[in-house]
């Protein structure tokens, strides 16, 4: 005997959650999908908000590709203004539906509780996940009996098996890049494509405190100072200030830069203690450091605008926070011998005009990929640089 159909009826805020939503519910043709008339209008508002507008496109896209796979509602009333009241037409709509044991799909547990006093009954989203940008969703790993994407990975037997430069190859070994070893699988193949001289673009994308600034200097340092194929290193961070602008405060570029790349500097010294890296400073001993311009230098966006780099590796932190006119102004600096890292994460941006969608890493991403010279990797892992984070970043917080 096979199981009865449920009859699923979806809120708003699942849709906006998780795109793929209705297809979830729907499980083939397993159950039936209803989406209440004043969702869509819900829907149609939202488009129009910076901040929910490429999610609610990627909604549209999905609604627009699957027809047949769920039913629109009728609305005999129809809300004058969307100010909380429209839960109350949603619950109209699914009473006047007719439908048998409807089961109303939300993750608002007002709504939840205005559903039960009207004999309707409702659960939440299981599978309901942050909404997921383009830079997260290809993780660089493709699954099995797919196309291979260039400069990707795939899991074979339990091991990563990388499909680059020079066709395809398991990844058996560990990397020791500037005495740093690798403190999961996903670093490791960071410093694979970091250290990749046939890959000039890399992007890393990934929470706070799993290592992609710290990996990236490694391999920036490895680079120009033992394997000597590039001559400098530039650090070039957007600044987005709370107080205080950079123009405001006193003596030269890299003092107005300081309080916003102490950071940069702390993982430097770092990396000099674990192999000294005398070149690249005037004076090691000061604190911050006084780096030799000739070797390594840290920049604000603007200061890039008319340069040409050549025969460096750049490293962009914080990439989220470029806008695509940025991003395409900033990527084009590049000349001859220029090996470029993006670092990011697109949960984490800090520019107002900037949503999860529309930064310069997830441009990148989507523009880039499955370019011969570009490669981009997630960084996961059980552990970050602390417990505390660790515990940030199980938490969702």
């Amino acid at each position: 005997m096979q199981p009865m159909k449920k009859q699923f009826i979806v809120d708003t805020n699942v849709l906006l959650e998780d795109p793929q939503a209705l297809l979830q519910l729907r499980n083939g043709v397993e159950n039936d999908v209803f989406i209440p008339y004043h969702v869509l209008l819900e829907l149609n508002k939202f488009k129009k908000d910076p901040r929910l507008g490429h999610i609610v496109s990627r909604v549209v896209k999905v609604l627009s590709e699957h027809p047949g796979d769920f039913k629109i509602l009728k609305a005999e009333k129809i809300a004058d203004a969307f100010d909380g009241h429209v839960d109350n037409f949603i619950l109209d709509e699914i009473s006047d539906s007719g439908i048998e044991k409807p089961i109303l799909v939300t993750n608002d547990k007002l709504l939840q509780l205005q559903a039960a006093s009207k004999g309707i009954d409702s659960e939440a989203y299981k599978e309901s996940v942050p909404f997921k940008s383009e830079a997260e969703y290809y993780t660089g790993f493709m699954e099995n009996g797919s196309g291979p994407i260039a400069n990707s990975f795939r899991w074979v037997e339990g091991r990563p098996v990388f499909h680059g430069p020079e066709g395809e190859k398991v990844i058996s070994y560990q990397h020791k890049i500037w005495n740093v070893t690798p403190r999961s699988v996903y670093q490791n193949l960071a410093l694979e494509l970091l250290t990749n001289e046939r890959i000039p673009v890399v992007s890393i994308q990934s929470e706070a405190g799993y290592g992609k600034s710290f990996l990236a200097l490694a391999a920036a340092l490895h680079l120009v100072l033992e394997r000597k194929t590039h001559q400098k290193i530039y650090v070039v961070k957007p600044m987005y200030e709370i107080g205080q602008k950079l123009g405001y405060l006193p003596g030269k570029v890299e003092e107005k830069m300081e309080p916003y790349t102490r950071y940069i500097a702390d993982l430097i010294v770092k990396l000099h203690a674990l192999r000294p890296a005398n070149r690249l400073f005037v004076n090691a001993e000061l604190y911050p450091p006084l780096f030799d311009l000739k070797k390594f230098e840290l920049l604000p966006l603007a200061y890039i605008r008319g340069m040409t780099i050549e025969n460096a590796v750049v490293i962009i932190d914080e990439m989220q926070n470029l806008s695509r006119t940025e991003t395409r102004a900033l990527l084009s600096r590049m000349g001859e011998g220029v090996k470029c890292v993006c670092l990011g994460d697109t949960r984490q941006i800090d520019n107002p005009y900037l949503s999860q969608e529309n930064n310069g890493l997830n441009w990148v991403v989507k523009k880039f990929k499955g370019s011969d010279i570009y490669a981009h990797l997630v960084l996961k892992g059980e552990k970050s640089r602390g417990p505390i984070t660790d515990l940030v970043i199980r938490s969702g917080l």
